[in-house]
């Protein structure tokens, strides 16, 4: 049975969101409805979990299923079958959105092409300075590539990533900093 129950952080958020929640009022259905989520709540994850790839978005699911259930209910306590229907349902759907965003950003990548004009004079360093640059972590790539192709200042770079200029100039730094060491390797 221990194996079955979830852990008390989990069941506390769950309380939490649902209590918490500005459509709950005091009244009688809001009471049952509290009594029925502390019954019930354990049950849901569990199902949710073993449909979700990840425990994250096991509660993101249960979350979003329990709201639209309570708002199909009219506010009153839901049937149980439909919850568990409910679950499976958006535990599909976000399992074939996630595989869709996948395929995409797959086919975005491979259908990029080149980072650089094919004129350079030595094929070889745009090769190693691309590849360098898939290296880098995205938050420092792009600074680079709004610094450099973007011509753009730091306070613009900082304005466009929403982070304090000094942070933007480090990025800036310290990826060139990285792309000098990916650079000296391939080129020795």
């Amino acid at each position: 049975m221990a194996g079955r129950q979830i852990d008390r952080g989990a069941r506390a958020a769950l309380r939490g969101k649902v209590n918490s929640s500005p459509q709950f009022a005091d009244d009688e259905n809001s009471q049952s409805w509290r009594r029925w989520i502390a019954e019930k709540a354990e049950r849901f994850l569990l199902y949710a979990r073993q449909q979700a790839r990840s425990e994250e978005d096991a509660q993101d699911i249960l979350q979003e299923s329990l709201a639209e259930c309570w708002r199909r209910s009219g506010g009153s306590v839901p049937d149980t079958a439909l919850v568990f229907a409910t679950l499976r349902r958006r535990a599909i759907d976000f399992g074939r959105s996630a595989d869709r965003r996948a395929r995409r950003e797959k086919w975005v990548a491979a259908e990029q092409g080149a980072w650089f004009e094919a004129d350079f004079a030595a094929s070889d360093t745009h090769r190693v300075l691309e590849e360098a640059l898939r290296q880098l972590p995205p938050d420092l790539r792009e600074t680079v590539s709004l610094r450099v192709w973007g011509d753009l200042t730091f306070p613009e770079i900082a304005e466009i990533m929403r982070v304090p200029v000094p942070t933007a100039a480090s990025r800036f730094r310290y990826a060139l900093e990285r792309l000098r060491a990916i650079v000296s390797t391939h080129l020795s």
